[in-house]
Order: C-alpha cells, then structure tokens, then sequence
C-alpha cells in the first residue's frame, strides 16, 4: 500500500465543496438526478425514502437560497431547478421561479416523504412518477453523493452496491494504520501536492465573515465577537477560533447560498477541521506549507475517527471527529510531537466525547464553538504534557485503541440516542415510518 498516494487520494475525495446542509442537498441531488430519468418529464408524484439520519440531519436546517427548512423543499427544489452535474453544489444555480414552483410542487400535494426502516446512516431513495405509470428512481448510499441505482422507466442503467461497498473498503485500508505513521507520511509529502487544501480554508473564512458581518442563524459567532469589541472577552487564540467557527455555522445553518468546504461529507465538519486553523494563522505567523500540511492531518484525522464512528452517527461528528482533526492541526503547528498530538487526542476526546448529534440546526453553531475551543484547550495541555491518563472513562494506552473505545459508544452505548432523537422530532412534525 502506497500511504502517501492513499492519503492524497482521500483528501481529493473527502474535501469537496457543498452549498447547504449536505443532508437536504444529498436529497436534492437524487432529486435532480431523478428528473433526469424520467421518460416523459412530468411529474406527479415524487416519492422520497430517507434513512433515520438523513432525516434526523435535514428536518431543521435551512436550504439555500430559500427561507425555507427540511427535506421537503429539498426534494422539490432539486426536482425542479437542481443540476446533479454540480454534486453537492447542485442547488448553486437555483431561481426565485424555481423556488415559486417548488412550492407550488409541495402545495399540490405531490411530495411524499418518509424515513425508510434501514440501518444505513446514509441512505436517500427517491422515485419520481409521471404519466402511464413512468418512473424514474435514484438511490444515495454510503456516501453523500454516491449513487448506487438508477432506473428510468423500465431500464436499470446503474445497480452497483456491491461495488461500490468494495471500492470503500479498498480505500479505508488507511485506517487500519497507527496515527503516527499517517502524520509522518503527511510531513513528507511534498506540500505542494497539499496545496489545494488551502482553497477550503479561503472558502470557510469566507462564509465566517459573512456571519460576522450580519448576525444570521443564532448569530452565535456575531454575538461573541461583540463581547470582545466591548471587552468582556479576550481576543486570543481560543475565543477567535469559536467565534470564527460559529459565525460560519450560524451562516451555513441559516441557508446562506455559499459554498463550505466540507470533510468527510459534513459541511460542519469541514468549519470545525478547517476554521480553528484559519484562526491560528491571523495570530501567529505559518507560511502556506505548513498550513497546508496542518490541513491535511485535520482532515485526515476527522476521515480517521468517522471510519470508526460512522459518517452521521448519534455522536456529534463535529465534536468528536473534527474537533479532534483540528486539536491534532493546532499541536502540530505549535511543534508538539507525537507523543503530545497522541495526548491531544485522548483530552478532546475525554473532554466531549458524550456530545449528542440531535440534528443540523441553527444551534449548532453552538456545538461547533464549543468543538474549536475544545480543540484548542486540548492541544494546549498536551504540549504542557498534561494528558488524561489511561483507565479514565472510555480513555485507553493509545490514540488508536481510544478511538475503538469511541466507537463502542457510538455503536453499543449510544444505540438508542437516535431512535429517541427523531422520536422526540416526530412528536413536533410529524412522519411516516416506510
């Protein structure tokens, strides 16, 4: 196995800009995609199956460029004015008439949505039904954008589950490697070859100032800010990243038409690995080779720990994953070694490992603020050699085997959080089982 060439393979595939939530977009694509299927390009129905995560993560965030929530306008949104060409940017060209017509689509009944009884994290089927009982039917599996089925009319033009599951587990051979080993690969490539990684840190400072420059969402990171203009907050490294982080989320959460870039299919994720970074460099001096390297090991380690947690999980992936991403990023830059990033991991990972994912919302923002100021606390007291020790809750002798203790949480201990998360949703708004 070439690590070097794994590494670089992963970080093209799993840094990818999206415009929205990428839960209602991954929606919105099969949508797109299904229109593009059907045999007589009219619609009288449109069916949409998601998985009990999908559904978790869409119901309450904000689809750009509307002001509307959920995966109902999702789906109609992407039927009518989506370009699936564009991935998880498939809203970008989006109208006010195809918004009007959208919603006309919802107003005359012709959505109809349900969570399909599934154990897959990721999982979106959506069939579009048109004249003389026409059909054209697309199904996301695994992956954000990861079509698996596609069908129009009578003819079946993809059915590659089986491959695409083979493909994965080719490429997640990576994780089965110690964490130091992949860090010490990722110094010796040659940055250059990383340089590409710097284009999602312009793009997410981007979205962050445009929630610092307007209080959108929960206005988390606007607010914070304001504390520090009048003095009740320091302006230091710790508060810059939460509130560089949070202004982004607050941004992204309300439904802003600009692109993240995501990690690891997260658009969240992608601020948390990438913003705490963003804010180091505006407080200290880092030439763009070590922050593109910086940048790489964030990533690869939110790609890391997801291999083992799931990509949507009922652990909030942005805490665990990302925050840990950017505590690895933040040690390194400050010159930890290995023994001090190993430890960086155990204290972000004792410090809010409990934290739930109940769905992307506006309040998220609050959990990625406090993810950046987790991240940065715990790369501080690691390169103090201040590290929780071995046997303290789910902490174990390695990074890697607490980490697999992460992952028994998820899995074993958190096995009801999801159930009794869309339980509690289902109360408010509603949905049918399928």
């Amino acid at each position: 196995m070439n690590i070097e060439k794994a590494i670089i393979e992963t970080l093209k595939r799993e840094v990818t800009p999206a415009i929205g939530c990428t839960e209602p977009v991954a929606v919105a694509l099969a949508a797109a995609k299904v229109k593009e299927l059907m045999p007589f390009g009219v619609l009288e129905l449109l069916e949409v199956y998601v998985s009990p995560n999908i559904y978790k993560n869409g119901l309450a965030v904000g689809v750009p460029p509307t002001d509307e929530v959920g995966l109902e306008i999702a789906a109609v949104l992407g039927y009518v004015g989506g370009d699936s060409s564009k991935g998880l940017k498939v809203l970008e060209s989006i109208t006010q008439e195809d918004i009007q017509q959208a919603k006309a689509l919802l107003k005359e009944g012709r959505l109809k949505l349900s969570i399909k009884n599934t154990t897959e994290k990721i999982f979106i089927e959506v069939v579009g039904h048109g004249p003389e009982s026409s059909i054209g039917r697309a199904i996301i599996k695994g992956q954000h954008s990861s079509f698996v089925y596609l069908q129009s009319g009578n003819r079946v033009l993809l059915d590659a589950a089986e491959e695409k599951q083979q493909e994965n587990k080719e490429a997640q051979l990576l994780y089965r490697l110690s964490i130091a080993s992949i860090l010490q690969t990722i110094e010796e490539i040659p940055a250059s070859e990383l340089h590409f990684l710097l284009e999602g840190l312009e793009m997410n400072e981007r979205v962050a100032r445009a929630g610092l420059n307007k209080r959108l969402g929960m206005g988390v990171g606007y607010t914070l800010m304001e504390n520090i203009a009048s003095g009740i907050l320091g302006d230091d490294l710790m508060n810059y990243a939460k509130i560089l982080t949070a202004a982004a989320s607050d941004a992204r959460m309300s439904g802003i038409s600009l692109p993240v870039m995501s990690s690891n299919g997260s658009g969240n994720n992608g601020l948390t690995a990438i913003l705490p970074i963003a804010a180091y460099r505006s407080k200290y001096a880092v030439n763009n080779d070590r922050l593109a390297r910086a940048l790489a090991m964030s990533h690869i380690m939110n790609s890391y720990i997801k291999h083992y947690i799931g990509r949507l999980s009922s652990l909030c992936g942005c805490a665990v994953a990302a925050g840990t991403g950017a505590s690895v990023a933040i040690a390194w830059l400050m010159g930890a070694n290995t023994q001090q990033i190993e430890g960086a991991i155990k204290n972000i990972l004792g410090d809010i490992s409990g934290m739930v994912c109940d769905g992307a919302k506006v309040g998220c923002a609050l959990k990625l603020s406090t993810s950046a100021s987790a991240a940065i606390q715990a790369a501080l007291l690691a390169i103090n050699n201040q590290v929780i020790p071995a046997g303290n809750g789910i902490i174990a002798e390695t990074a890697e085997e607490t980490i697999r203790n992460l992952k028994l949480l998820s899995e074993e201990g958190m096995g009801k959080a999801d159930e009794v998360i869309i339980r509690v949703m289902r109360k408010r708004f509603g949905m049918e089982i399928a």
